[in-house]
């Protein structure tokens, strides 16, 4: 367990130095790690009988082909730029005056100009535009994998769904290939996350640092987006950061509330971080000046203790049935406010397994093994139902071929562990 002292000194402290290295001190060959994605794309594909995949989440694209462009502004006008996936030849459609941005990758064989077939770019023409769009995509599949056979897509407009039901392939999902191609990580995209990780917890210390009574959470989560920014990440997918009474119930979102006086304060980090990659762990700190409660360290050594039983029951092979039978039950006086999740994996995005509390796994669980190369995040909340306060704790870790290696590094706070 690594700790610290709320009164030593925060800016200099025991156990952090890992966190000094830059992602270009890690010598990291993306090269290498763009080919392992895209094989590992393609395994999956053909181990579902999928002929092509046309992808247009920007998360996926990356993970495909490495290529970067206005990743939350593609996420929202969809489709703007799309990627068709072949056992042989990729195809990049990028926005409109953005083909020069896939220069350069080895993963994209050929870019194209997209076409924009949404309402906001059509008008009235939209049906016309979506009809014209599925032509032009059964052309090029008929071109690079002949006629008929699966096409897996992704969430588009309905519209063009639809269009495309009538193209003579077998349209289904393309969740599941991509999903379960990213849930294995190989050892050099593993540098991508720890670079990524270490970054975001260099953000967090500032922001501990920055800790005092009469802050705004809003102010106090701007500190750790300046490192986001600056150290070469891509954004915080959330805003969950609270303090005092709004830290229950949890997924409250920062807001201009002033932090006062010996109150709690949740974050959840949720960073897309350098080279995609996303930082996942949550801390709760305390405000000071005066000591944490009796109240307050009880709910944080709840949350610790569910955290640190269930990092000590994950093994490779393990089922996540037996996951779900063997993980830490919740006290009933927690269990109507706990976390949706038990754990859940995570990459360049949080992803496949989600793994249920054993209560909700009749009703939402399902069964899969955890295997070497899966990144997991170990999550907890406790805090009453109309309780004043909650904790927020969660763990980022590499399951290898012999049990788990701890990613996340940010050391737990020494005052609110204490009897």
């Amino acid at each position: 367990m690594t700790t610290f002292d709320w009164h030593a000194e925060r800016s200099d402290l025991a156990g952090m130095t890992l966190l000094d290295q830059t992602p270009e001190s890690l010598d990291i060959d993306m090269n290498s790690v763009q080919k392992y994605r895209l094989q590992r794309v393609r395994q999956e594909m053909e181990a579902r009988d999928i002929s092509a995949l046309i992808i247009s989440d920007p998360v996926n694209i990356r993970y495909a082909t490495g290529a970067r462009n206005m990743q939350i502004f593609c996420a929202r006008n969809t489709p703007s730029r799309y990627l068709i996936v072949t056992p042989h030849k990729n195809i990049l459609f990028e926005f409109t005056g953005c083909a020069h941005l896939g220069e350069g990758l080895e993963t994209i064989d050929e870019v194209r100009s997209s076409v924009t077939a949404s309402f906001v770019a059509a008008g009235n023409n939209i049906k016309q535009r979506e009809k014209d769009w599925a032509r032009e995509m059964t052309a090029i599949l008929v071109e690079l994998v002949g006629i008929g056979g699966k096409v897996g897509m992704e969430r588009m407009n309905a519209g063009t769904a639809i269009a495309m039901s009538i193209s003579g392939y077998e349209i289904v999902d393309a969740q599941e290939p991509i999903e379960m191609a990213r849930c294995i990580k190989s050892a050099e995209e593993m540098k991508c996350v720890i670079a990524s990780l270490r970054m975001t917890e260099r953000g967090v210390m500032r922001l501990r640092n920055a800790i005092r009574p009469g802050i705004t959470e809003n102010e106090l989560w701007s500190v750790l987006h300046q490192t986001v920014i600056a150290e070469e990440g891509d954004y915080c997918e959330t805003r969950l950061l609270s303090s005092g009474a709004r830290t229950n119930p949890w997924f409250q979102e920062t807001a201009s509330k002033v932090i006062g006086e010996n109150e709690l304060i949740a974050l959840d980090t949720d960073v897309v971080g350098c080279f995609g990659y996303y930082s996942d762990f949550s801390r709760t700190f305390h405000s000071g000046p005066g000591k944490p409660s009796e109240q307050q360290k009880t709910l944080y050594k709840v949350a610790y203790e569910q955290v640190q039983h269930n990092l000590s029951i994950i093994k490779p092979g393990m089922s996540f049935k037996d996951y779900s039978n063997e993980a830490w039950n919740i006290p009933e006086k927690y269990h109507s406010n706990r976390y949706y999740l038990s754990a859940h994996g995570v990459g360049m995005t949080g992803e496949y397994p989600y793994l249920y509390h054993h209560a909700d796994y009749k009703d939402a669980g399902y069964d899969g093994v955890i295997l070497p190369g899966m990144t997991l995040c170990v999550e907890s909340y406790i805090g009453e139902q109309d309780g004043h306060e909650g904790v927020k704790l969660e763990e980022q870790i590499l399951v290898t071929e012999t049990g788990i290696e701890m990613l996340s590094k940010f050391p737990f706070e020494e005052e609110l562990l204490s009897n």
